[in-house]
């Protein structure tokens, strides 16, 4: 891949993107403009029936050893800036000496619904929080796990010295310095999003007997180095001491600038352990039904977002007792009508953020003697979960977003059926680029960009996505008009059943 090419002649960033499920690497040779090297390790998730779902934060350390390992030391070597993507709203409480108090509550941990309902009880109802921060306060969210924290761990509780999320962790290990950007921060829940500074009223919701606002990091701007690589974190992970490092973001905002989706009339779907859809806006857009969450951009604007909690962890879960590998996904979905024949799979295997069912499990409706196969069950998941993500169109539309065409990203995008059926859903159509890295992509643009401002301070993101990522005209996708008539009637029939089974779950007013 790299033949030929010494350390003297080439230049990278690297993009390093802590999923769910793996830790990613990317070198970008940003004068070639192309990806010269990538490796990843495997995550595990410690789950359990209560919801939960940690990780340990050593876990991370080790992956990003083993993934740098898996890269030759010349490439290694070449970085000149690093930029981090990190799943977003997990808790890494850490103390005066930089060690993490308790495993890492992840997004998709449903544990703490009980402390976000509390935490909305005292700010008055979800209204009003969406008032104060411009979100509701839910389960996934950082603010509940830092009561949940206080309430069953309180030794590690007053032992916290700071909140880090888990790209911040990343980032206080390359360079000894505790921060937080706006993208990121405002997944915590803790953020009026309008004004970008932490809500009071919200910290002591969380926590009325300590000033909270002395355990959150300096925010800062995003086009700003915010240290370097130390000396130490050079010798221990093999990369160059004293490279600058990115502020980076959560993955949603670190994917929307991999996807070029820096300027408003873009919209970004990621297909990918999760599910999300968002669209970058120049101004604040806030959801008063808190169906879409009120992010702020890693860029310097807001990122309105849906997410859905069950996305391709559905179609792995259901591949399982089915005995569908990866090689035969596309072939068992395609020999499916669409629609699955009146079959209806509601993917909701850990509970679901959008519609608000955190205590929901699947369901299957419309087995008959006609559809109870195997191909039929999969492309059926596949369906509900972009059932799922075509309320995110819907919810955009709402508030006044609108887009011409969707850029999709993430694993289930390798796809090419499951890319035509979120076209004919959406009845928009799709595209997708030839880097097809995503949220670690956008990683390594955003380190490049704070690399370049510092030649020059008026260089602007929007610069380097233009410059940068190209699509790939090959795998587009335009949805069919018969089809697309179709999967109306199955998008109606979904949304019926996400009515019809939300009083199974004990939830306040699912919103979809």
């Amino acid at each position: 891949m790299v033949a030929g090419v010494t350390r003297h002649t080439m230049d990278t960033t690297l993009g390093i993107d802590l999923g769910t499920q793996s830790l990613k690497v990317v070198f970008y040779d940003y004068k070639a403009r192309k990806v010269v090297a990538s490796a990843s390790a495997p995550l595990e998730v410690i789950r359990d029936e209560s919801g939960r779902a940690e990780q340990e934060a050593s876990w991370w350390l080790a992956a990003l050893q083993q993934s740098l390992q898996q890269v030759s030391e010349d490439i290694r070597m070449s970085v000149r800036a690093v930029a981090v993507s990190g799943q977003q709203h997990g808790f890494v409480p850490i103390d005066d000496n930089g060690e993490v108090l308790h495993a890492v509550k992840l997004w998709c941990d449903t544990e703490t619904q009980q402390e976000a309902d509390e935490i909305m009880e005292v700010c008055g109802g979800r209204e009003r929080c969406i008032e104060l921060v411009g979100n509701p306060i839910l389960t996934g969210y950082t603010a509940p796990k830092i009561r949940w924290l206080r309430k069953h761990h309180p030794r590690k509780y007053r032992s916290m010295a700071k909140v880090l999320l888990p790209h911040d962790y990343i980032n206080f290990i390359m360079t000894d310095r505790v921060i937080m950007e706006y993208g990121d921060a405002s997944g915590t829940a803790l953020l009026d999003v309008r004004n970008r500074r932490w809500s009071s009223e919200l910290l002591r919701a969380v926590d009325p007997t300590r000033d909270l606002a002395n355990c959150m990091p300096e925010l800062v701007e995003p086009g700003e180095v915010i240290g370097h690589t130390t000396s130490s974190f050079s010798q221990e992970f093999g990369l160059p001491a004293g490279v600058p490092v990115a502020p980076g973001g959560g993955d949603n905002m670190m994917a929307a600038i991999g996807t070029g989706n820096v300027v408003p009339g873009k919209l970004t779907m990621s297909l990918g352990t999760s599910g999300t859809l968002f669209a970058y806006s120049d101004k604040p857009i806030i959801d008063p039904q808190g169906n879409i969450a009120a992010f702020c951009s890693s860029t310097g604007g807001w990122l309105p977002l849906l997410c859905t909690m069950n996305c391709t962890l559905a179609t792995e879960l259901m591949k399982q007792p089915l005995a569908i590998v990866n090689a035969g996904f596309d072939a068992a979905i395609d020999a499916v009508p669409a629609a699955s024949e009146g079959l209806i799979v509601l993917p909701f295997f850990t509970g679901e953020r959008t519609p608000n069912l955190p205590r929901a499990t699947a369901s299957v409706l419309g087995l008959n003697s006609e559809n109870c196969e195997k191909g039929h069950l999969l492309r059926a998941t596949v369906e509900g979960v972009t059932y799922g993500l075509r309320f995110g169109l819907d919810e955009l539309r709402r508030l006044g977003i609108e887009s011409s065409e969707i850029v999709l990203t993430g694993g289930g995008a390798n796809s090419r059926v499951w890319r035509q059926i979120v076209a004919d859903i959406c009845r928009l159509p799709v595209v997708l680029l030839a880097q097809d890295e995503g949220a670690s992509f956008g990683a390594a643009l955003h380190a490049l960009w704070i690399l370049e401002r510092q030649h020059n301070s008026e260089r602007n993101i929007g610069d380097i996505t233009s410059e940068h990522i190209k699509q790939r005209s090959d795998l587009a996708c335009m949805p069919d008009e018969a089809t697309s008539d179709r999967y109306a009637e199955g998008y109606a029939t979904y949304r019926d059943a996400v009515a019809s089974v939300a009083s199974l779950f004990e939830i306040d007013g699912a919103r979809s």
